[in-house]
């Protein structure tokens, strides 16, 4: 299934501005005519693209759309993971360090290591393994096709509130841990890729433990994962193994018991609310 399929859709809403999160969102809502809640930056980008400026909604976090007749969408200022710093693909290996670094020193970390900081798709260089030469160009030549900034745009969460419930969603591991703790969604969302980002500094421990501490943060009924499968190999790994499941599952178990974590497959129907 491609953007392309999409035939209905009322409202696209964006994360932020990186290639892997905007693209197709242009085909969508050229196709559907949904109006799309996104940050200026990805707004802008869209806009670029053809997409007719009536549809677009720019919010920067602090605003309430209504959706429907009862269902509203709240936008939450939030932060992208630490692509400077390429942190661990292990969700138990525990990162430590590059913790209160100005913009300068950022900066530097991500030379040293070959980052990219002058290309769109950033994250590509911060990764565990180098690919060779011929990958990088393909990866290279599929980001130049699609739409997508070289900044994230200002990064947004969204909290859906239905009478039935409410969701959370993120699409990148980071947040402002003061704007989470009062929201008690009934089901979350939660990204987990790269190193996390907790009020402006990488996490000092895992990727596991940036889930429960989200966790901790909403005390969702119920969460699931994002952003975690292999969605740029060979750059990218896969994070949907139960191996993987199992570590987040043992550290949201020592902080908050109640919630139950579930592994939504592939394009498959799922009740959120009964």
């Amino acid at each position: 299934m491609t953007t392309a399929d999409v035939d209905r859709a009322d409202y696209v809403l964006v994360g932020h501005s990186h290639f892997d999160h905007i693209a197709g969102v242009e085909t969508i809502a050229s196709n559907t005519g949904a109006r799309v809640i996104a940050s200026n930056e990805s707004v802008r980008v869209l806009r670029d693209a053809g997409v007719d400026s009536q549809q677009l909604m720019p919010s920067q976090g602090g605003e309430r759309h209504e959706l429907a007749p009862g269902i509203t969408v709240r936008v939450i200022p939030s932060l992208h993971s630490c692509i400077w710093e390429g942190g661990s693909w292990d969700p138990n290996e525990v990162v430590i360090g590059h913790y209160g670094l100005s913009e300068h020193e950022k900066q530097e970390v991500r030379d040293r290591s070959g980052g990219r900081s002058n290309r769109r798709g950033s994250e590509i260089g911060n990764q565990a393994s180098k690919p060779d030469a011929m990958t990088v160009q393909q990866m290279e030549e599929h980001q130049a096709s699609t739409i997508g900034s070289n900044v994230d745009g200002g990064v947004l969460a969204y909290l859906f509130e239905t009478p039935y419930g409410s969701i959370f969603w993120q699409d990148t591991s980071g947040c402002w841990t003061r704007l989470l703790s009062d929201l008690r969604p009934d089901f979350a969302i939660v990204a987990m890729a790269g190193r996390a980002n907790i009020d402006g500094d990488p996490i000092q421990g895992s990727l596991a433990q940036y889930v429960a501490r989200v966790t901790d943060l909403l005390r969702p009924s119920r969460l699931t994962l994002g952003h975690h499968d292999n969605w740029m190999p060979p750059l990218t790994r896969d994070l949907t193994s139960e191996d993987a499941l199992s570590a987040v599952r043992s550290e949201i178990s020592k902080v908050s018991p109640s919630s139950e974590l579930v592994q939504l497959p592939y394009l498959s129907g799922f009740t959120v609310f009964e």
